[in-house]
């Protein structure tokens, strides 16, 4: 299937993807601060530069969006129709980049949370993920996932 735009709209289009304050992170961030926690953003002292770090907490917390990190069992989770194999190796290529990240933090004595977009698309579910993240700062539990409703 061809694309439906020509190759300077498409790239316009992508170059508006932005890497950082997306509106679900700044949805999370306004409740959280709301709530009265502080933090730094896409701190670059700590690997992987989190979208949200609490240092008080010791925690890193990443808002990852469905489609670019591959929310397993997401609806928001489709691959292009179009050049598959470059689709591919870039999915493979974040979601590994993400592991690694992790590990580096939890390594590094960093607690991680990964909360997903599909999670903050409501109030209720907003209030659900910031309840749970906020749970999960206050306990000595090392990750949490956030959007499966899996807590580690």
């Amino acid at each position: 299937m061809t694309d439906i735009v020509d190759k300077q709209t498409r790239s316009r289009m992508m170059a508006g993807i932005r890497g950082r304050n997306t509106k679900p992170e700044v949805v999370l961030r306004r409740v959280l601060h709301a709530r009265g926690y502080r933090f730094r953003l896409h701190s670059t002292r700590v690997p992987g530069k989190p979208d949200i770090l609490l240092s008080k907490y010791n925690a890193a917390v990443f808002v990852h969006g469905c489609f670019w990190h591959r929310h397993p069992g997401c609806k928001y989770t489709t691959t292009p129709s179009t050049r598959r194999e470059f689709w591919q190796n870039k999915f493979t290529a974040n979601v590994s980049r993400d592991e690694a990240v992790q590990d580096a933090l939890k390594a590094g004595g960093w607690r991680v949370a990964i909360v997903w977009e599909c999670s903050l698309r409501h109030a209720s579910q907003i209030e659900s993920a910031t309840d749970q993240l906020s749970n999960w700062l206050k306990s000595k539990a090392v990750e949490i996932e956030i959007g499966e409703l899996t807590i580690n």
